[in-house]
């Protein structure tokens, strides 16, 4: 162990880690979870810290050899060398102080044996005067979480997005001649085609893709860097908070900018709470569907059957042979969780006091999360169901022959009392409406035929 001191006095440090005094006090303070902030978060940090360093070496404000040190250092963490030195929970001070500082105490280590001295030395890189130059906690975890939350966005889910959007439009297209019954309460409704009914998973996709787009990453690209300790830019220079989001956007080829007033941008997480909505949003749309499918697919012998589900594991420890939904079910718990993220995030919100929130660190677990497991599971929901997903055209063909709803058509024909008689009739003698028309002599056999076409039927009548 090695002995590393800070301001309120010895703290013993493991000899072969990077991170320092301050890191281990939060540890021992905080062991609450055993679940650690995301690496997107402590990536988004390291970005920071990088481009706070050639900023402030612009700016005349820190030498080229520790700029030069600390840009090595940051680059180490994003290319994962250092990960297990990032070790504080989730559940800490509501700043994400104890994270910040982490990094600091990382990346200023790190830069110091790149410059031939030893661990825990904080000399000639201080993780506070060099590392932390020009930022504080309450500024930097909250542009880390707008970096992290666009980056993870514009890398993984959008695409995830636009995956499945190709896909559902090749079902459309491949569904668009399969006639089937339509369901409304779950009771047997008008014909629809399955193209139809895909087409509507297909345009609520589209719409998800438009909210992200045109709000919620619009709203992620403003950063609070530059408002220091309560949104005033004290012990900054007044162009680090503009040089430093324009470097962070030549980094990562993403645009970012500074917040237009630093104090909402600190005091306020209502930008987390848009994003969060847009994941619901996506969450909704993707569980209606997998619960759709998944309905569909049951039987499948004694059950709608209309869809058959690619078969992707053994359903069960003691029935031989069966077969579960499980991507459908997977998809429906994801999003179960993201919509419980998201009253965490509002709830986290609303935590602001005066010129800071103080459940950065809460807020910035639950929308990575959102984010990372909503891109995986619509990608595992897309390539292990939707691309293999087959139609019983038999099952459907018999559902559409055998519904009551068929006679819905017969309304303008004989009248809504005679065609509600006839149904009722058709369901207590067990008898189609085509079968009891020809019978009653209602109308004749091309008269039926024509009528009861269930194509028509899923169009707009003349």
């Amino acid at each position: 162990m090695r002995k590393e001191k800070d301001s309120m006095g010895i703290v013993e440090v493991p000899d072969n880690v990077y991170y320092g005094a301050q890191t281990k006090r939060a540890y021992d303070n905080f062991p609450v979870s055993d679940i650690k902030l995301s690496s997107d978060l402590i990536y988004a940090i390291a970005i920071i810290k990088r481009s706070a360093a050639i900023v402030n070496h612009s700016l005349g404000k820190l030498e080229l050899d520790v700029k030069d040190a600390i840009v090595r250092a940051s680059n180490d963490v994003l290319d994962h060398k250092l990960d297990n030195n990032f070790i504080i929970d989730v559940y800490q001070t509501g700043s994400g102080t104890s994270t910040n500082m982490n990094v600091n105490e990382v990346i200023a280590n790190r830069a110091n044996e790149i410059l031939g001295e030893k661990l825990g030395k904080n000399s000639p890189v201080h993780p506070n005067d060099h590392v932390n130059m020009g930022q504080s906690s309450n500024d930097v975890i909250p542009s880390a979480i707008h970096i992290s939350a666009k980056k993870a966005i514009f890398e993984r889910l959008m695409p995830a997005l636009q995956g499945i959007s190709i896909e559902l439009k090749n079902k459309v297209d491949e569904f668009d001649d399969v006639i089937k019954i339509g369901r409304t309460h779950l009771q047997d409704a008008t014909p629809i085609t399955l193209g139809q009914e895909f087409s509507g998973y297909l345009t609520s996709i589209i719409k998800c893709i438009e909210r992200l787009s045109y709000s919620a990453l619009s709203s992620l690209s403003y950063l609070a860097q530059g408002g220091t300790a309560v949104g005033t830019g004290i012990n900054t220079h007044p162009k680090f908070g503009f040089m430093v989001a324009d470097e962070i956007s030549k980094y990562l080829k993403i645009d970012f900018k500074e917040a237009s007033n630093h104090f909402e941008a600190q005091a306020n997480q209502e930008t987390a709470v848009e994003v969060s909505g847009s994941l619901k949003t996506i969450a909704v749309a993707m569980s209606k569907m997998a619960n759709d499918i998944r309905l569909m697919g049951t039987g499948p012998r004694c059950g709608i059957g209309e869809l058959i589900l690619p078969p992707v594991q053994p359903g069960s420890s003691i029935m031989p042979g069966k077969v579960n939904p499980v991507i459908c079910e997977s998809m429906v718990q994801v999003s179960s969780q993201v919509i419980a993220n998201d009253l965490a995030i509002t709830l986290g919100a609303q935590g602001g006091a005066f010129e800071l929130n103080v459940m950065l660190p809460l807020i910035a677990h639950n929308l990575l999360q959102s984010i990372n497991i909503l891109s995986n599971s619509i990608n595992i929901f897309n390539d292990k169901l939707l691309k293999d997903l087959k139609v019983n055209k038999n099952q459907c063909e018999q559902y559409i022959e055998k519904s009551l709803s068929m006679c819905t058509i017969l309304v303008p024909v004989i009248g809504y009392d005679k065609t509600a008689e006839l149904a009722y009739e058709a369901y207590e003698s067990n008898k189609t409406i085509r079968e009891l028309l020809l019978e009653k002599n209602i109308l004749s056999k091309k008269e039926v035929d024509e009528i009861l076409n269930p194509i028509k039927m899923t169009k707009p009548s003349k």
